[in-house]
């Protein structure tokens, strides 16, 4: 095990000396543009649009953007910049594209010319995830003063009549429709498949989806294949025999039916290299360690979340390697989330960071600080030192590791390939 430890802390140290041999001066852009699909992770500011969406579904209020170059909240879930920004940074961008539905309307084939973030806070694969688990995971910190037993029974009956509006994946692949098509009409079928086979489809979905599974577990393997079902249908839709549409509507059937889904994919749309990132252990967030202590009485991670998310990652590696066999031109990037938040864990303090609270989050009060980020509550006072900012997010220094890790990182932590060598491909 100490053999074991040694030879991952070399595997970092190294690969943050080739970072920082990258951030010396930001590279021209490495590829046309990217495209950002997925949840809060990697939001950057969809949901503030999103009318029906309640505001613990949203981050465009203090202290949310403390650190943000101006030091106000942009509907990002963290102190600063997400893993969307930082990826894009490396790519040669200043930050994330813009998200989607802050662009102005008419839509001009201009302000595509980076890329689009779809990305909405709370979302997931199904149909209907994030509608009740954008309230629910903030609403039971509420009830932390009564019993365990008392505080679940609340927790069901919230998840129940509480809801928020999100993008869900199909919503946002039809968005991304609606971009296509704008691009064909200015630049042509012919110019328009070379700049979408070039950039980058950056996608990080998938915990939403299983934070809400694990309030209702019932089979566990049958939850996992049916999330990497719905997971290779947005990335790949077999034939239909009529044209599809940007137009085209999900239908309102179950999250995990592949029929459910609109004809669409990423693939058929254009896209051609994906960076993926799996799930991480979900099970030590600050929520989920107060979801322990209140149901266990215990401290310590969420294991039954950690446990889905641990066993998810396999199925996934497995499938996006089948697609990348029978897909002509596709390539990816697989990011092990697991692990690379596992190795964190493990060896909080290096010569290049310096994490000394691995369980509280940096704002919000209560137990592990988990009651939720806003401008009444308190907030640490170097975000640099924590590695969560809310219940649920990392915090920007986090966020950095992870996109360095993505950019450059070796076979421990991403597969086949990292995505600098597959902007290269």
């Amino acid at each position: 095990m100490a053999n074991q430890t040694a030879s991952y802390l070399l595997v970092a140290l190294c690969l943050l000396v080739l970072v920082a041999k990258h951030a010396e001066a930001r590279p021209p852009r490495l590829v046309p543009a990217v495209f950002v699909f997925g949840d809060s992770t990697v939001d950057v500011g969809n949901n503030n649009f999103l009318g029906g969406t309640r505001k613990e579904g949203k981050a465009n209020f203090p202290q949310y953007g403390v650190d943000f170059p101006t030091s106000k909240p942009t509907g990002r879930f963290s102190n600063g910049f997400n893993t969307a920004d930082q990826l894009a940074q490396l790519l040669g961008f200043p930050m994330s594209p813009p998200a989607y539905l802050s662009l102005s309307r008419p839509l001009k084939s201009h302000q595509f010319s980076k890329g689009v973030n779809f990305a909405s806070g709370g979302s997931g694969l199904g149909e209907h995830t994030g509608r009740l688990i954008v309230k629910t995971l903030f609403n039971h910190m509420t009830r932390r003063s009564r019993s365990s037993s008392a505080g679940l029974i609340d927790l069901n009956f919230i998840m129940c009549k509480q809801a928020g509006e999100v993008i869900p994946m199909s919503l946002q692949l039809e968005y991304f429709a609606t971009v296509v098509e704008h691009m064909y009409k200015s630049a042509g079928s012919r110019r328009t498949a070379s700049f979408l086979s070039k950039s980058i489809f950056f996608i990080s979905t998938g915990s939403n989806d299983m934070y809400e599974y694990s309030f209702a577990r019932s089979n566990d393997r049958q939850f996992l294949l049916g999330l990497v079902a719905s997971y290779k249908y947005y990335l790949k839709v077999p034939r239909v025999s009529r044209p599809v549409k940007p137009s085209d509507k999900p239908s309102d059937k179950t999250e995990t039916d592949p029929a459910s889904f609109i004809p669409q994919s990423l693939y058929r749309l254009g896209a051609r290299k994906f960076s993926i990132v799996s799930i991480p252990p979900l099970g030590c967030t600050p929520s989920q360690r107060l979801r322990r202590l209140q149901q266990m009485g215990t401290q310590g991670c969420f294991d039954p979340l950690n446990d889905l998310s641990l066993r998810s990652y396999p199925m996934l590696a497995a499938m996006v390697e089948e697609l990348a066999h029978e897909l002509p031109g596709m390539a990816y990037s697989l990011g092990d989330a697991f692990t690379m938040v596992s190795f964190v864990f493990a060896n909080p303090q290096t010569k290049d960071w310096n994490f000394t609270e691995l369980v509280a989050a940096c704002c919000g009060e209560g137990p592990f600080g988990a009651s939720g980020c806003n401008q009444t509550v308190p907030l640490c006072g170097n975000r640099n030192d924590h590695l969560f900012w809310d219940g649920n997010h990392p915090t920007q220094a986090v966020s950095a590791i992870a996109a360095q890790t993505l950019f450059v990182g070796n076979g421990t932590f991403v597969s086949p390939i990292n995505v600098l060598q597959l902007v290269q491909l």
